[in-house]
């Protein structure tokens, strides 16, 4: 795992990953917030990364509680970089609680990390 923690917007059309902009396990519920982690893979070309994130329990549009996300990609070179996170969206009170980052190499675990997103506290409510 080269970095985990918080990352610059990613554009997940571009090639290009995202920058740490601080490495940390708790990150604040904010709109926008990217998070996750890097791993970087040696001589494993052509085989196949899967990986899973675990999340609180949230609703889609229609009310149904959304399954942990899951998804799987061939490593296209023998040096290669991938970033597994998630990016906070509203309404964000539910995206509060532990997010679980797993990634697998051909069936094996070879990195795993938690984080802990909470909402900060709002000045407005210690009536400032």
């Amino acid at each position: 795992m080269e970095s985990w923690g918080i990352y610059t917007q990613w554009d997940r059309q571009s090639k290009a990953l995202p920058k740490i902009k601080k490495f940390t396990d708790s990150v604040p519920v904010e709109l926008d917030v990217e998070f996750g982690y890097i791993l970087h893979i040696k001589g494993a070309k052509g085989k196949l990364v899967e990986f899973v994130m675990k999340h609180p329990p949230f609703t889609d549009d229609e009310g149904n509680v959304r399954p942990d996300f899951e998804g799987s990609e061939y490593i296209s070179s023998n040096d290669w970089r991938f970033f597994l996170g998630d990016t906070v969206w509203l309404p964000l009170e539910d995206k509060c609680g532990e997010w679980l980052l797993l990634t697998y190499l051909d069936g094996k675990e070879i990195a795993r990390k938690s984080f802990q997103l909470y909402l900060e506290p709002d000045a407005s409510s210690f009536g400032l």
